[in-house]
């Protein structure tokens, strides 16, 4: 015999817990018969990662023991490099930045010069750190080279760092003729040459009996009275007189302020007493000097 019952809708929605929706929702595709489907690793990408520090410093491990032959140090360098898909800028910037610290001027031509036959690196600091370096390997021939193309090619734009680096080098190895053209050329170009700057050429002046235009210069470029320091990543005015004693500043000018308070106190004695004096002299009905007061009379101005 088959019996039939009515439920209520709260009933049978009370009887099915296990139609409540779930909770979490898994973000990975599920597979029929395998489940999660598996992720492998590609073959061109690696798991482990290696900073641009370690790196930069496997780069200059690479090429420190070998020698300075062109077609072996930019074979080590190509070979160190094979399978990055991209130039790695980043890591070669650092590896001539300890090269530098090290004094390595050759490895850094050498390095250089290979990243820049790669079409990578053309800035300003790249042509800067060569010149540099090529000036202390004594190599000043290609120095010059480097610095006419240079200024040839960035006219208007040259930054003044190349100015007075060059100027640097011709001063250090007596050549004033060529040091005066690079002055002639940043006055033509009306760049404003530093304190360093100002110092050697009057120095080479002085040297060679020039003091008319030693004089010259020193009041067309007078010291600056203020100067700029980065303190915290912050530019801050200084007076340039107080650099040199920073330490004696808050003591000095404490000496100042108690000598000027002590000369107030006599000052005000000696004020009371003229006026005393005056007053005196008035009551007495003495006469006042006519021949003073022409002297008076003649010493305003």
């Amino acid at each position: 015999m088959l019996m039939l019952r009515h439920y209520s809708p709260l009933d049978f929605a009370a009887r099915l817990p296990f139609l409540k929706p779930p909770k979490k929702v898994s973000n990975f595709v599920v597979c029929a018969t395998k489940g999660p489907r598996p992720r492998y690793p590609r073959v061109w990408k690696t798991r482990t990662k290696i900073g641009t520090v370690s790196k930069s410093l496997k780069l200059v491990e690479c090429i420190k023991g070998l020698s300075n032959v062109k077609e072996e140090v930019y074979g080590a360098l190509d070979s160190f490099i094979a399978w990055d898909l991209e130039f790695p800028l980043i890591t070669v910037k650092k590896a001539l930045k300890s090269l530098e610290n090290e004094k390595e001027w050759k490895r850094i031509i050498q390095v250089t010069k290979w990243m820049l036959s790669k079409g990578q690196g053309k800035t300003m600091g790249s042509y800067y750190l060569l010149l540099s370096a090529l000036a202390e390997d004594g190599r000043i021939d290609e120095a010059e080279e480097l610095w006419t193309k240079l200024f040839s090619d960035n006219l208007e734009s040259m930054p003044r760092i190349f100015f007075d680096r060059m100027i640097s080098i011709y001063y250090k190895r007596d050549m004033h003729d060529k040091m005066f053209e690079v002055f002639a050329d940043m006055e033509e170009l009306g760049i404003r040459p530093t304190v360093l700057i100002v110092n050697m050429v009057g120095d080479v002046l002085q040297k060679l009996g020039m003091m008319d235009k030693y004089q010259k210069l020193k009041k067309k470029y007078p010291p600056p009275k203020w100067e700029y320091r980065y303190i915290k990543g912050k530019r801050v005015k200084i007076r340039s007189q107080n650099l040199k004693q920073p330490e004696n500043e808050f003591s000095n000018e404490a000496e100042n302020d108690e000598d000027s308070a002590n000369s107030k106190q006599p000052e005000n004695e000696f004020s009371s007493e003229a006026e005393n004096d005056e007053d005196s002299t008035n009551s007495d009905g003495s006469e006042v000097d006519e021949g003073a007061e022409s002297d008076l009379s003649l010493s305003v101005p």
